[in-house]
């Protein structure tokens, strides 16, 4: 656990060594976004591994197995997340009623994650992971850190390449939220993918890092659920009403501060 904090202290150090880099070569004004983007994908980032020590909790994956996973996780992260800002700009660009398609989307989802109580996991309802068993024979038994095997002139797929696509849809499921409320904030392309990569890069050490942890967290989902209504609102009003960049970072940081504080001062409904 000390290695992953002081890994997640580096990865958030040299994002904002990158964020002052910006700041000084392209200006003030995307300097802003690009730490509000960061902050966004980060705390929303937070959420994710909540999900991801479920997943791993039912597959059953050694923690020693868990760092190949989250890796190559990251990997298909930062190749989907790309097609996903191109798309979402390009959409953007030709049909601009396209942001208030993302303004709600953003608004619903923020209020389904106030609402939601308990957050559960149903691999066996993945319609990815249902077409691929079908395509491909999956082994009944973990074989180390392997992907595939080759049994009886056969290649297997094995549980660990199992529990990485399920990491992997999980993640494009987590984009639809991320993406849409960056580009609430900035709609250039080197910022809404920079400050996603950061993010991303950090999440295998946060997740070592704070995973036996969440649980202390009770309020935070309530602190991102806001976020995501706050951007989904600034993005419906963008036509109408400016949120200067400055006072949206002040916002979000100051929800996402309010719901970490609570959660470390106040006990859960269900403790007291």
């Amino acid at each position: 656990m000390k290695e992953a904090l002081g890994w997640s202290v580096f990865w958030v150090a040299l994002a904002l060594l990158f964020n002052l880099a910006i700041y000084f070569w392209k200006g003030p004004q995307l300097g802003l976004e690009f730490l509000t983007g960061y902050l966004i994908e980060k705390s929303l980032s937070v959420d994710n591994i909540f999900v991801f020590v479920l997943i791993f909790s039912y597959f059953q994956i050694p923690a020693l197995y868990q760092h190949k996973v989250l890796f190559w996780g990251i990997v298909g992260a930062l190749v989907f997340r790309a097609l996903f800002i191109f798309t979402g700009l390009v959409l953007i660009e030709k049909f601009h009623w396209v942001i208030y398609i993302f303004g709600f989307f953003l608004i619903a989802s923020g209020i389904k994650l106030a609402l939601e109580k308990n957050k559960e996991i149903h691999p066996d309802k993945n319609p990815v992971l249902k077409l691929f068993r079908k395509l491909i024979p999956v082994s009944k038994t973990h074989h180390g850190g392997l992907f595939f095997i080759r049994e009886n002139a056969k290649w297997l797929a094995t549980p660990l390449f199992i529990v990485l696509l399920v990491i992997e849809t999980t993640d494009i499921i987590f984009a639809l939220d991320s993406i849409p409320a960056i580009l609430a904030v900035t709609k250039d392309p080197f910022i809404v993918y920079s400050s996603n990569a950061f993010a991303i890069l950090g999440l295998r050490a946060l997740y070592f890092a704070l995973g036996g942890l969440m649980k202390l967290f009770y309020y935070l989902h309530y602190g991102l659920a806001a976020i995501l209504i706050f951007v989904g609102g600034k993005m419906l009003l963008a036509d109408f009403i400016k949120i200067p960049i400055g006072i949206a970072l002040g916002i979000i940081a100051s929800i996402l501060v309010l719901s970490i504080l609570l959660s470390l001062t106040k006990k859960p409904p269900h403790q007291i």
